[in-house]
């Protein structure tokens, strides 16, 4: 599929920044969000353009580290999943997508999609957490799969 992305690009902490549109070509329904990021910033790189600067880790949907605002909605379209694990199928051919970081004084624009996480760094550096009820989240990465599929899959 084919896509138009308006992603948020700002050079710096202290400098204005805007919107730019890019064409995602040939996005597999497949790929992760991040995965379609990684195309577009390839073909930056070959036309000697600067990439879109984005944060990831584990891209396995546990460090929360790939968080941004997608079409006006923290970490994208589904609830209770990171952005890493949205899949582009989530979305349709010809779709415009806006992206841009997350807006907080406490999280400052470093660069493009980056924010600075130095306020919520301090907080766990010296013990302090959160407690949220988790019973219901399900397992980071975890595909269901129906008993009788798994029967089946083990005969």
């Amino acid at each position: 599929m084919n896509l138009k992305i308006k992603v948020w690009r700002q050079e710096g902490p202290h400098v204005k920044g805007r919107f730019e549109t890019y064409v995602a070509e040939n996005v597999s329904p497949d790929m992760s969000f991040l995965e379609m990021l990684d195309v577009v910033n390839t073909r930056l790189e070959q036309e000697g353009k600067e990439p879109i600067a984005f944060d990831s880790d584990c891209r396995e949907g546990i460090c929360g580290t790939c968080g941004a605002v997608v079409n006006g909605r923290a970490h994208g379209p589904l609830r209770a999943t990171t952005l890493c694990q949205v899949h582009m199928r989530h979305f349709n051919d010809g779709d415009t997508i806006v992206i841009e970081p997350f807006r907080a004084e406490a999280f400052p624009i470093v660069k493009d999609l980056v924010v600075g996480r130095s306020a919520l760094d301090r907080i766990i550096r010296v013990g302090g957490y959160i407690s949220v009820r988790t019973g219901e989240a399900p397992e980071a990465h975890a595909v269901a799969v129906s008993k009788r599929a798994a029967e089946e899959a083990m005969d």
